[in-house]
Formats: structure tokens, sequence, C-alpha cells
């Protein structure tokens, strides 16, 4: 009896930092205002409750892919993990992110190659995440998309797409000559 009440003690405390990790991934905080806003890593799941599915559910449905762009580069994003960081405070994040997710579900992108991660506006927390996600990126408009193949980071989109998402994705997986928006934001090589 002693031998499995050790087992199941030495069980659970094995599980506890694992459920405290879950905590921290779609993190839902009300600021000052009253207004919600999430911090942190997140998935689409988030974005589908609360408030945040009122800006998120009428863009993601009412956007149409653009089939023959998702043709030119379907095969070669899979080889691809993305890092994301956006703000569900910001205009330009509420519409491009539903779009994003909708473009990487027609391209049947394997979602667990996307890290999403929601950042602060708040002064001395401005475009940073509660874990430090963003350090050493240069994340300095939001939304950011991160493309990054054996851990190097090889492009981004920022805050908006030069001509569309599917288009500058193409440019960025196929064509290799797109310079983003907001230039000025230098790549910062991943190790």
């Amino acid at each position: 009896m002693k031998t499995k009440t050790i087992f199941l003690v030495a069980f659970l405390c094995m599980l506890i930092p694992f459920n405290g990790h879950a905590q921290d991934k779609n993190k839902k905080v009300t600021d000052e205002n009253g207004r919600e806003k999430l911090l942190g890593q997140v998935d689409k799941e988030a974005f589908l409750r609360d408030s945040f599915a009122s800006w998120f559910a009428p863009q993601f449905e009412g956007f149409e892919v653009d089939q023959e762009e998702i043709k030119k580069f379907g095969k070669k994003l899979k080889k691809y993990e993305i890092v994301a960081f956006m703000g569900t405070w910001c205009g330009d994040s509420k519409r491009e992110v539903p779009r994003f997710y909708k473009i990487l579900e027609a391209a049947e992108f394997p979602i667990d190659q996307l890290k999403m991660v929601t950042v602060d506006n708040t002064k001395p927390n401005y475009k940073k995440s509660p874990n430090g996600e963003e350090e050493g990126l240069n994340i300095v408009k939001v939304p950011t998309f991160i493309f990054m193949k054996k851990g190097k980071e090889v492009n981004r989109i920022i805050e908006s797409p030069v001509t569309s998402l599917e288009k500058d994705m193409t440019a960025i997986l196929v064509e290799k000559d797109y310079v983003p928006n907001h230039s000025e934001v230098r790549l910062v090589p991943m190790d």
C-alpha cells in the first residue's frame, strides 16, 4: 500500500509542471478600461471565444483565399516553421491574423509548426509578451509573421502584406525576392 501511495504522489508531482505551463497558453487579461486582451502564446481556439470571436470569426469566414497562389507555395510552406506576433488590441492584427489562419488551413499547413504570440500594448510592456518570446526578434510592428527554415529566419511579413498575404507568401517561399513593408526592420538570424 505504501509503494502505491508513493507512486501516486510521485506521478501527481510530475503532472504539476505540465499543468502550470498549459495555463500560460491562451492567457486572457482585462485592462484598466475593462477590455479583454490575450497575452503570450495562443492557438486559434483562443480567438473563437469571448470578445475575440467578434472580430476573428467575421474576418476568417468572410475571407476568400486565393487558391491559385496556394498552389504555388502550399507544398513548400510545410517545410517551414512560422513564428507570429500580434496584438488583440491592434486593428491590423485583427484583420490579418484570421486571414492568415485561413490561408494556413487552405494550404494544409501543420498547425504545430505555427507559434502565435500575442503582445501587450501598455507602456512598460509595449509589444512584449509575458514570456519574452519577442526578445532578439526586432518586433516593432504587429502583426509580424516570421518564416523560418531549419531555425533560421528566411523572411517576414510586417504589419500588412505588400500585395496580399498569399502573393507575399509566394514571393517569400518561391521567388525569394520579397521585401516587406517597413523594410527598415532588419531580419534577425535565429540560432
